[in-house]
């Protein structure tokens, strides 16, 4: 199954509280940290909703 390599390059602050949110939700903690999470919808819908706070790649 195809895995989503998630970084965190762009603050939350000055963004809406769901944004913020959503990155905690998404397992962030800090600016630059990159996460792995199996490719579903439920994270798709998160990452689409915080698109310009993240970068997205896709892994093997």
């Amino acid at each position: 199954m195809t895995k989503l390599q998630v970084t965190w390059v762009k603050s939350g602050i000055g963004y809406a509280r769901d944004q913020r949110r959503t990155l905690k939700a998404l397992g962030f903690r800090r600016m630059n940290q990159s996460v792995v999470h199996e490719d579903c919808s439920s994270i798709r819908g998160m990452i689409i909703k915080v698109r310009h706070l993240v970068k997205v790649e896709e892994t093997k």
